[in-house]
C-alpha cells in the first residue's frame, strides 16, 4: 500500500473515531478515568517497574485509577508505602492487578500471566522478538487484547525512545563495570579505569557506533581513559566523533587493525547489535586467548548470541566466568543492575503516553494522533499489526487503519 494511501486510511479511520457512535460514547466515558494495574514482574532478576510514586501520583490527579501489586517496586527499592502515600492502591490480590483496563509491565507476559488477562484489555510491556514464543503470541490474540510493545515506541523525534533511553543506560553502565572488574578486590588486575598525572591511561576497546557505544565512549572519556572505536559504517562512526569530539579513534572493522586493538587493551566492550536475528560474531576464540590476562570483556550483545566467540550467558548473581584468564562479562539485562534509574527513564516514556490515553478517550484516539504510537501496536482486537510477527509466524496480517475503518 502506498504512503498517500495509507494516509488517507488512516485519516478516515481517526475521523471515525471521533463519530458520536453509541460504543465510541461509551470508551470515551471509560476513557476519562482509567483502570491501570501494574503486576510484579515474574520473569528472571527483572527488577524494573513501568511507574514510579511520583508518575502514580500525576495519574491520580488525573483522575485515573492504579493497582500495583504488593511488592512489585522492591526490586527498584520502591516500597509498597512509597506508592500508597501518592495514591496507589495496593493489592495481594494478582486477579485484581490483571483486571485493569490498561496493564503496564516491563517483561512481556508469560503464559500464567496471559491465563489472568480479560478479552479487550490494553497491555505495555516488552515483546523480546528474538525469545517471543508462538504460543504466547496466540494467546494474547485469543483473548483480543490490544498490545503496544514499548521497544518500538517513537517519540516526536522519530526516535525509538524506550530503546535510546535503556542504551545511554547501559553504555554509561557499563563503564562502571569495567572498572569494578579492573580493581583487584574482584580478581582484576589492580588498575584504576581511566588516565593519572605520569601513568599510561587504560586502554577500552568499543565494538560498534552505536548509542550504547557512544554512551559508553563518553563516560569512559571522561575518566580519562583511551577508546578506539570500531564499526563497519563510515557514517555511524563520523556521527559519533562528531559527538564526542576527536578524542575518540574510529576505525572500520579492519580485522589485523582490530585484532591488534583486542590483544593489547584492558577492556573491550561488545555493542554490536543485529536489526534481525543474530548478532555477529566478530572475536574469535584464538584472538581472546591472546589478549592480556586478567582483561576486561563486556559481551552487551549477549541477549542476541553475542559477538564474542567465547561469550556464555551469566546472570546478576555470577555475572562473570574466566576463559583463557580472560574476564567475561555477559549478563544480557544491563539495565537492571540500576534499576531505579532505568525505571525513572521508564517512566519519563508511559506516564505521558498514559495521561493521553484518558485525555483522548482512549487507546484508538492516542494510536491515530501519535504515529509513533501507532508503529508500537502490533495486535489490535485479537488480530496481528505486525508485520515482521506475521511473517516469523506465518500468521495473517490486517493492516491497522484498514481493520479500524472496517469497523467503523
Amino acid at each position: 500500500m502506498t504512503t498517500g494511501l495509507r494516509e488517507g486510511m488512516a485519516q478516515i479511520a481517526q475521523k471515525g473515531l471521533l463519530q458520536p457512535q453509541e460504543t465510541l460514547s461509551e470508551l470515551n466515558k471509560k476513557g476519562s478515568s482509567l483502570y491501570i494495574g501494574i503486576p510484579k514482574e515474574i520473569s528472571f532478576q527483572e527488577n524494573r517497574i513501568a511507574l514510579t510514586p511520583l508518575s502514580v501520583a500525576l495519574l491520580v490527579n488525573n483522575g485515573h485509577k492504579v493497582v500495583i501489586e504488593s511488592g512489585a517496586g522492591d526490586g527498584a527499592n520502591f516500597s509498597d508505602n512509597d506508592y500508597s502515600e501518592q495514591g496507589a492502591i495496593i493489592s495481594f490480590d494478582k486477579k485484581e492487578i490483571f483486571n485493569a483496563d490498561i496493564l503496564v509491565k516491563i517483561a512481556p507476559p508469560m503464559l500464567e500471566e496471559i491465563a489472568l488477562m480479560h478479552k479487550g484489555q490494553t497491555l505495555i510491556s516488552a515483546l523480546q522478538m528474538g525469545g517471543l514464543k508462538e504460543t504466547s503470541l496466540k494467546a494474547l490474540m485469543n483473548k483480543k487484547i490490544n498490545a503496544l510493545c514499548f521497544e518500538n515506541l517513537r517519540d516526536e523525534g522519530n526516535i525509538l525512545s524506550v530503546v535510546r533511553a535503556m542504551s545511554e543506560i547501559v553504555g554509561a553502565t557499563t563503564i562502571f563495570i569495567a572498572a569494578e572488574y579492573l580493581s583487584n578486590v574482584t580478581g582484576g588486575k589492580g588498575l584504576m579505569l581511566g588516565g593519572f598525572t605520569g601513568v599510561p591511561p587504560t586502554e577500552i576497546v568499543i565494538l560498534g557506533a552505536g548509542t550504547v557505544s557512544e554512551y559508553a565512549a563518553r563516560a569512559a572519556l571522561s575518566l580519562g581513559a583511551e577508546v578506539k572505536v570500531f564499526d563497519s559504517s563510515i557514517y555511524r562512526l563520523r556521527r559519533l566523533q562528531n559527538n564526542l569530539g576527536s578524542r575518540v579513534f574510529t576505525s572500520v572493522m579492519q580485522p589485523i587493525v582490530l585484532e591488534k586493538a583486542i590483544t593489547t587493551c584492558d577492556v573491550v566492550i561488545g555493542a554490536i547489535r543485529a536489526s534481525n536475528g543474530r548478532s555477529p560474531c566478530l572475536v574469535m576464540e584464538e584472538t581472546v586467548s591472546r589478549m592480556k590476562p586478567n582483561s576486561v570483556v563486556i559481551d552487551v550483545s549477549i541477549d542476541q548470541g553475542g559477538c564474542f566467540e567465547t561469550s556464555e550467558v551469566t546472570n546478576h548473581k555470577d555475572p562473570v566466568f574466566r576463559k583463557h584468564d580472560v574476564i567475561h562479562y555477559c549478563v544480557p539485562n544491563i539495565a537492571s543492575r540500576v534499576p531505579r534509574t532505568a525505571s525513572y527513564a521508564l517512566t519519563n516514556i508511559f506516564t505521558p503516553i498514559l495521561v493521553d490515553i484518558g485525555e483522548m478517550g482512549g487507546l484508538m484516539g492516542v494510536v491515530w494522533s501519535k504515529p509513533g504510537i501507532r508503529d508500537a501496536l502490533y495486535i489490535y482486537q485479537g488480530h496481528l499489526t505486525n508485520k515482521d510477527l506475521a511473517s516469523r509466524f506465518n500468521i495473517p496480517y490486517k493492516d491497522i487503519e484498514l481493520l479500524v475503518v472496517s469497523n467503523q
